[in-house]
């Protein structure tokens, strides 16, 4: 069973065990709350479908991290809790279907960032074969395109829940915002992008490529009209462009946020 995402490494990870084990012995989980973007689900489900997993291989999961405080409190170790309540919610369904091995798309990568979550799958009992051979995520994309997958150029991805600043609350109203948000922008043209989450302020990261784009008058002002009706008041785009993982610089001071 892989704990699939709908982004690139572990969407990897599930064809190669589909090469690996044959289509009837894998499984694909995918954990189901509002902080996972409708379009990564529907990203999965597809890729699922061209690799020839019968559908139903492809195993939603309802998680419930947003009824836990710990989690939305968003410390730093925000997503320990979160991975901690998706694995036992995949442990539960692995002993119901008789399957030994659940894999997560960790890479060698993983291991520079701030990743409280490796903790949680460690803990769990979590294989991750991407990390065990030391394939990084570049590694990964021209593997991924020479086998001429769908997703070898998708863009990097991640929870909702990761465009909000620690020590500000996680909740529903805020994910679907930031949601709807980043869909308007991908609507635009865009590919890689964020959107950050600060109360009345989005701050969008592009690359540096694409700021002309979203600072030209007609695409400025579609976005500042759209994200107004989301209930922001103000919109920036962040000079530093786009950085995976940028609300981890408030950890640097020490994991007070300082």
């Amino acid at each position: 069973m892989v704990a699939l995402s709908g982004g690139l490494d572990s969407s990897f990870l599930l064809y190669a065990a589909v090469e690996a084990v044959g289509a009837a012995n894998s499984y694909a989980a995918i954990g189901v709350s509002p902080s996972l973007a409708r379009a990564e689900y529907e990203t999965a489900r597809e890729f699922c479908r061209q690799i020839g997993l019968a559908r139903d291989h492809l195993i939603s999961v309802a998680t419930h991290e947003l009824d836990n405080t710990d989690y939305c409190c968003n410390d730093s170790n925000r997503c320990f809790f979160c991975k901690q309540e998706l694995f036992a919610r995949l442990r539960e369904l692995a002993a119901s279907l008789a399957i030994e091995t659940i894999c997560d798309g960790t890479t060698a990568d993983d291991l520079d960032d701030h990743r409280p979550g490796r903790r949680a799958a460690e803990a769990a009992g979590i294989n991750s074969p991407l990390l065990e051979v030391d394939l990084g995520k570049e590694e990964i994309r021209k593997l991924a395109k020479s086998f001429a997958l769908s997703i070898w150029d998708k863009p990097q991805s991640a929870c909702l829940a990761s465009r909000i600043p620690y020590y500000s609350e996680i909740t529903v109203d805020k994910l679907k915002q930031i949601e709807e948000a980043e869909d308007f922008l991908k609507s635009l043209g865009f590919r890689q992008l964020r959107v950050r989450h600060h109360g009345d302020l989005a701050r969008i990261e592009l690359p540096p490529s694409d700021m002309g784009k979203a600072v030209g008058n007609s695409v400025r002002e579609k976005v500042t009209t759209r994200f107004r009706e989301l209930g922001f008041l103000f919109v920036t785009v962040d000079i530093a462009g786009f950085q995976s993982g940028s609300m981890n610089i408030m950890l640097k001071g020490g994991e007070d946020g300082s």
